[in-house]
């Protein structure tokens, strides 16, 4: 049953989850391969990896790709190649991933590439049946250089904000005028948020540095102390790169997170915080504002240098 594998997933039990994954594999008739919409498409069918030219397909999110380059490296030591066939805003990304021999951009039609087998890249950890150690092993994103700067005193804690989803799950979106309660004293705020001139938060003092590159947005996370985020693609990029991160999850949140507890095995920087009731993000946000605060007086008793590229 899904419930059975969500479970295995959330509690670490990863042996469990591939088993599941492999009783589905033998048991469920699939459909042929590349029909149907491509986020509910089986790629792996159990195919042989070792030695072979290997295509990997992006068919989810940015966060998800994000989340799963890690297997990559584990990847490129069993295949003779690996070629990730991705979203165009992550080829930056992909290009500096160990295990990547080959990166093109994802398009209607089929890839410009040579393959034996392949595979999408979110059933790649199951094919490989990877353990907790290689899924905890963390950061394994780089990036190219750049010029990005975070216009922040040092005397403050400077803090970034990314409250609005994609339309896949509407319910992780917190409306934004709640965050104006973090404006709080020795806390510098900015918008990481593309295409979100909010009054609201401009008033509370909200600086935008938000870009459409994600290689930049990389750069800006690693100057900035914290991230403040929702589940999207900003916190599997924040994870990857073992920036500190705060996600903020709603009550029935996605199998990848636990159902409770302030922990992911997937990225130990990151502090989860759990609406309690569904709904409800003003708790969550006082729960936040308390931790903010604490956060604030110990950056002020510690001052440690703040990372640039």
């Amino acid at each position: 049953m899904a419930s059975d594998w969500v479970e295995a997933m959330r509690t670490g039990d990863f042996a469990r989850a591939w088993a599941i994954n492999d009783r589905d594999l033998a048991m469920l008739p699939l459909p042929p391969k590349h029909t149907g919409p491509r986020h509910l498409q089986r790629i792996g069918r159990g195919e042989p990896l070792a030695d072979k030219h290997v295509l990997v397909r992006c068919y989810h999110g940015l966060g998800d790709t994000i989340q799963f380059l890690r297997f990559m490296q584990p990847l490129r030591s069993l295949a003779r190649s690996v070629t990730v066939w991705c979203q165009p805003a992550l080829l930056p990304l992909m290009e500096c991933t160990a295990g990547v021999d080959r990166a093109l951009a994802i398009h209607e039609g089929t890839p410009e590439a040579d393959f034996e087998v392949d595979i999408e890249i979110m059933e790649v950890p199951h094919a490989l049946k990877v353990g907790r150690e290689q899924i905890e092993r963390v950061p394994y994103l780089k990036l190219p250089p750049t010029s990005a700067r975070v216009p922040v005193d040092d005397d403050c804690l400077a803090v970034g904000l990314v409250w609005e989803v994609g339309q896949w799950d509407k319910r992780r979106a917190v409306p934004p005028v709640s965050l104006r309660r973090l404006a709080v004293p020795g806390v510098a705020l900015f918008s990481l948020q593309r295409e979100a001139a909010t009054e609201e938060l401009t008033q509370a003092g909200v600086r935008d540095i938000s870009t459409p590159d994600i290689a930049t947005l990389g750069h800006l996370l690693r100057q900035l102390d914290l991230v403040i985020c929702v589940d999207t693609m900003v916190a599997h990029l924040a994870g990857g790169l073992g920036c500190e991160a705060w996600v903020l999850l709603h009550a029935d949140c996605d199998w990848r997170w636990p159902s409770s507890g302030c922990r992911s095995l997937w990225y130990p920087s990151l502090r989860l915080f759990h609406q309690t009731t569904i709904g409800d993000w003003d708790a969550v946000i006082l729960e936040v504002r308390e931790a903010l605060e604490q956060r604030s007086k110990t950056r002020q008793s510690i001052r440690p240098a703040r990372r640039r590229p």
